[in-house]
């Protein structure tokens, strides 16, 4: 009996790539540095349905997996900038860098979050927890912080709505077939925290050929965040699906 096409959620049809959500995760390890780049920097990055906000304000981020129920164990770094669509003020995540085979094209095919393999390391030495992110054996992005100071949640900024422009090309010709804006804060559920610190941190953006965020040098920072938690991550929010939008 052949494979009903309303049945069809991936590719390879007989035995998808990856699981659908939800996905279950445990044990997480975050890091997240508060700092300011220059406006044009942000602006550079940004399609043009958003517009960078006039502080600056970004989260560089690093995190180690150690188990996720459909994707296995990885380690990944991104960049959220502060931006508007609309009325609103959300952030923007314009790459992401991970090492997982799975994760990967699930991010991008689900959620449109624009992610590329590169070489990761997070880790912890003696009190301070690093992620250092390589393109083509060559430092990309490097991000260092302490954890020693007691928190909550409510002490740091809330990194929501967290957008991604959902981009898959025509087979036919160069145009796009999907282009929608997502919010993938909604995709979080089931959180338990484990562990809630701050500290000072430190970012370091490195020129690189492809993928190239040397703009973003830190001019200003606003300390830094860690977090031990579970999770599950089921679906996102479609905020705008630009090439189905009702004639005007």
């Amino acid at each position: 009996m052949s494979i009903p096409l309303k049945s069809i959620l991936g590719m390879p049809a007989f035995s998808p790539y990856y699981p659908m959500p939800p996905a279950r995760y445990r044990n997480v390890r975050f890091q997240t540095v508060y700092f300011r780049a220059d406006v044009t920097a942000v602006a550079s990055v940004l399609p043009d349905c958003l517009e960078p906000s006039n502080d600056g304000f970004c989260a560089a981020i690093g995190l180690s997996v150690p188990w996720s129920a459909n994707y296995g164990a990885f380690q990944e770094s991104l960049v959220l900038v502060r931006c508007r669509f609309e009325d609103q003020v959300g952030y923007f995540a314009p790459v992401v860098f991970l090492d997982s085979r799975s994760s990967i094209p699930a991010g991008r095919e689900i959620y449109g979050t624009p992610k590329v393999f590169a070489e990761m390391t997070v880790a912890v030495d003696e009190r301070v927890m690093y992620t250092d992110t390589r393109l083509a054996g060559t430092s990309a992005l490097s991000i260092r912080s302490t954890m020693h100071r007691a928190a909550t949640l409510d002490d740091f900024p809330k990194l929501s709505p967290s957008w991604r422009l959902k981009v898959i090309p025509r087979a036919d010709g160069p145009q796009a077939d999907v282009c929608q804006l997502i919010d993938g804060s909604q995709a979080t559920s089931e959180v338990t925290v484990h562990v809630c610190q701050s500290g000072d941190g430190v970012v370091e953006f490195h020129p690189t050929p492809t993928f190239n965020l040397a703009d973003f040098t830190p001019r200003e920072y606003f300390g830094a965040q860690y977090l031990e938690m579970d999770y599950t991550e089921g679906y996102a929010r479609v905020v705008r699906d630009f090439l189905h939008e009702p004639a005007s």
